[in-house]
């Protein structure tokens, strides 16, 4: 993984939400959907989406290392839905620009707030370092879960979906988001 420097990881992680409001412009301005882009790009988004929706409901923030559903696969569903969702979005929009830009912007905002989070992780839950031996940063693995015990009473896989987590973090908002640019797409496809 590309390593960014403590200040500028510290920086990106600061303007990701402003950032994000000029990010929805840019795509206003370049998109071109068509029917048929709106039919490959969206179930792409949602695909994303649902991903981000399932690992919201394992994140007990601050709290328990999540190790259950997604994170059983990758250490990071939150961050590839959000790659999958821009994925989606830039094949319906039908604009090779708005996917090199949600690639760049994911390589050097996204990998910085990544690469944060994941040394506070190490910091705040002592196990870890043995979980991040065993599961993938990005891409997921799949097939049998080799996740190690991380800890003297804690079985693999223990903490279920719960949907008052979900809802605690906020997850519904990027369903919203997500539903605001369908219909703007929608509606430009049309125009």
């Amino acid at each position: 993984m590309i390593r960014f420097p403590k200040p500028y990881a510290d920086a990106v992680a600061r303007l990701r939400v402003p950032s994000g409001f000029l990010i929805a412009a840019v795509f206003a301005w370049f998109s071109h959907p068509t029917v048929g882009s709106l039919e490959w790009g969206l179930p792409v988004s949602l695909l994303g989406l649902g991903l981000r929706a399932w690992a919201a409901g394992y994140l007990a923030k601050n709290q328990r290392l999540a190790t259950g559903g997604p994170y059983a696969y990758t250490r990071n569903p939150l961050y590839l839905g959000t790659l999958l969702v821009a994925a989606g979005l830039a094949l319906a929009a039908r604009s090779a620009g708005l996917g090199a830009l949600f690639a760049a912007i994911f390589v050097l905002v996204y990998l910085p707030v990544i690469q944060n989070e994941e040394e506070y992780m190490h910091v705040l839950f002592r196990d870890y370092a043995a979980y991040a031996a065993a599961v993938p940063f990005l891409l997921p693995r799949f097939g049998p879960l080799l996740l190690p015990r991380l800890g003297p009473h804690q079985p693999k896989n223990s903490n279920p979906f719960r949907l008052a987590l979900y809802l605690k973090n906020q997850e519904y908002n990027a369903g919203a988001g997500f539903a605001a640019g369908v219909l703007f797409l929608l509606w430009k496809s049309v125009h």
